[in-house]
């Protein structure tokens, strides 16, 4: 019933004979491994005995009567009722002759008890602009120009490539002039903006944050209603394929946050389905969020996981998607998340795991890179549960990697101290190559830490406006040349000063100040050089990526590291200082080459630094010619990070 080649999206006008849903589709369903549901259920555009109109089937297993109702029929439930199959699945379908695409629609459900529901489609593939929540027909049909990248992508979304992710909230990040809490960039708008920008930045790809239809703005998309339509606020369907396919064109990947721990208890949505719990766990301590106060899926049930898991497939293979950031992992995998004793019940052998729950997590990695070998799944998981990337053969979840959320909180633990402190501090710094190689790490500095109090990434910074400025330089060079993907929040690039608010554009005013258009001068920089340089990616998940050069400088707040390549001719020295001291004729040990060079300095004048001519003549002495051992001599600035070359 859907047609799809790799640049061509429709769903096609065919003759409907009722037998899509057999009996091995039916038992996938129902085992949770059907991985392209949308294929089945929602609403389709088809021709049955001449007449063309729309097919609908929606699983709601305990359901009396269920009726499509819309501006079509006058929101009339005896008019168009389905029918339900006969073979015990829960599904019902019908077909409305004449019906055409834009019109408005839901389902009108009786449960057994009689209660009665009016709920949008669960696989819809449009809705109405917010406030309004009905679900729309609507064919499908894009013709895609990023064909290239298909067939390239590969290389870019793979795991020794460079990933510099740029993470973005669509409604936030430039608005419209004039300007008002309402009023969005379409998705096209936001492509023309989009685009130049990334390529001037030198992200490698972008990431927003939940594009699926949600009703509330300030949920900012992570209490998702519609897991098949992309939010028309912006726009539709086809607009967000546009802006995809634009960036796919420019080499620039997409990755989508996706939500599959729970969904808010809004009336139209997925909440008490068909009268009973159909979605969601029945028992309050499985099935109630209390942090969010919103559902949780009811993992157990085949329906429900194949649910989920057709929606993933849905926007790596209908919207093209290089990837998923699954978001809250650890709420999904974990009974006693956000839970006091007595308020969850442990699962069959007295643990906390969800082990119904980890089971989907592993299915759907399994599914995912089975259909699409070229994309990534990245975990938004925040404690040290163990094996969240290590491959399914060896016990793991089957990521392709986690967000180091350890890292980020150590990090500006480290960086907010007063410099005198940070000098007792230095285990902390270090500890993160203590562990990094437990998983395949992502290095956030992500939306959630700049919101409710917790300050932009300036004012995290501790001194007056130049050490702010230089010591926010320093942490965004460690990030870079720390081994791990990075991932920069929209905003921290250029030292926004307030925090985020999902109800107004950045402060790109900030920009007409030397200071901020420095920073983000020399965040361009660190992006160019992360993406030009293999020795900062090629090895990022191997211990064969890197190599502590000096630790014994405490004192000193002096701390070097190598990070290498595959041809060591591209090997990278990393000096930094933490200190408030500048250090002149600085000894510092290097091997494998004899001539090294400065090739960034945070301390540059062009990005607000006070040096600009440091270490551009420096001298070398051979050590040991065999091994070419040697010692360079350097200047090191206060409150910087060199790399040397």
């Amino acid at each position: 019933m859907a047609y799809e080649d790799e640049n061509y999206v429709n769903t096609t006008l065919a003759v409907w004979n009722y037998s899509n849903f057999n009996e091995a589709v039916i038992q996938q369903f129902q085992s949770g491994v059907l991985h392209n549901s949308y294929e089945y259920f929602g609403s389709h555009q088809v021709i049955v005995h001449k007449n063309a109109g729309f097919y609908f089937a929606v699983w709601a297993p305990h359901a009396k009567q269920v009726a499509v109702v819309g501006d079509f029929n006058d929101w009339n439930h005896q008019q168009h009722q389905l029918f339900p199959r006969l073979d015990q699945s829960g599904i019902w379908e019908g077909f409305i002759p004449s019906l055409t695409p834009s019109s408005i629609y839901k389902y009108h459900i009786t449960s057994i008890d009689k209660t009665i529901s009016i709920k949008a489609d669960p696989y819809a593939v449009y809705a109405e602009l917010r406030p309004q929540t009905a679900s729309i027909t609507r064919t499908l049909s894009y013709q895609w120009k990023d064909k290239k990248w298909m067939k390239q992508r590969k290389k870019y979304n793979a795991l020794d490539a460079p990933w510099n992710v740029y993470e973005m909230h669509l409604g936030s990040w430039m608005r419209p002039i004039p300007s008002d809490e309402m009023s969005f960039n379409t998705y096209r708008e936001i492509a023309a903006l989009l685009v130049p920008y990334l390529i001037e930045m030198g992200f490698t790809h972008v990431e927003f944050m939940p594009v699926m239809e949600f009703p509330y703005d300030k949920s900012w998309g992570y209490q998702c209603t519609g897991f098949f339509a992309a939010t028309s606020r912006f726009g539709t369907p086809e607009d967000l394929m546009y802006l995809i396919d634009v960036l796919h064109q420019h080499e620039i990947g997409v990755i989508l946050d996706w939500v599959p721990s729970h969904f808010p208890a809004d009336a139209h949505g997925l909440y008490r389905f068909d009268g009973a719990h159909t979605y969601e766990y029945a028992d309050p301590r499985k099935g109630y969020h209390p942090d969010w106060n919103s559902y949780i899926f009811n993992y157990s049930r085949g329906e429900v996981r194949s649910f989920l898991i057709s929606s993933a497939c849905f926007w790596l293979s209908i919207f093209h998607a290089d990837g998923l950031r699954v978001d809250a992992v650890n709420s999904i995998i974990r009974l006693d998340f956000s839970r006091k004793q007595g308020e969850w019940e442990p699962n069959i052998y007295g643990g906390n795991e969800n082990i119904e729950a980890i089971q989907f997590l592993k299915k759907l990695n399994e599914i995912i890179y089975a259909q699409f070998p070229d994309v990534q799944t990245i975990a938004e998981e925040a404690s040290d549960w163990p094996g969240i990337t290590l491959p399914l053969a060896a016990g793991g979840f089957g990521f392709g990697m986690k967000w180091m959320m350890g890292w980020m909180h150590d990090s500006f633990t480290y960086f907010k101290a007063e410099v005198d402190q940070r000098l007792h501090m230095q285990d902390l710094f270090t500890f993160s190559m203590m562990y990094y190689y437990d998983e395949k790490f992502m290095l956030p500095l992500s939306h959630d830490e700049i919101v409710h109090g917790k300050s932009p990434m300036i004012y995290k910074m501790p001194g007056l406006e130049h050490e702010k400025f230089a010591t926010l330089r320093l942490l965004y060079g460690y990030m870079y040349t720390h081994p791990g993907a990075k991932l920069m929040f929209m905003g921290n690039e250029f030292a926004q000063t307030s925090e985020w608010q999902d109800h107004r554009e950045l402060d790109w005013h900030l920009l007409e100040h030397v200071s901020h258009r420095k920073m983000k001068d020399c965040v361009r920089a660190l992006s160019h050089l992360y993406k030009n340089e293999p020795a900062l990616y090629q090895y990022q998940f191997s211990p064969e990526g890197f190599e502590w050069i000096e630790l014994n400088k405490r004192n000193d707040g002096v701390m070097a590291y190598k990070r290498k390549g595959k041809n060591k001719k591209n090997d990278l020295l990393i000096v930094l200082n933490t200190s408030n001291k500048q250090y002149k004729n600085w000894i510092m040990p290097v091997s494998g080459k004899k001539e090294w060079a400065c090739i960034f300095n945070s301390n540059d004048l062009a990005f607000w630094g006070t040096d600009e001519h440091i270490n551009k003549n420096m001298t070398t002495k051979i050590i040991e010619k065999k091994t070419q051992r040697c010692e360079i001599k350097i200047d090191i600035p206060a409150l910087s990070m060199q790399i040397f070359r």
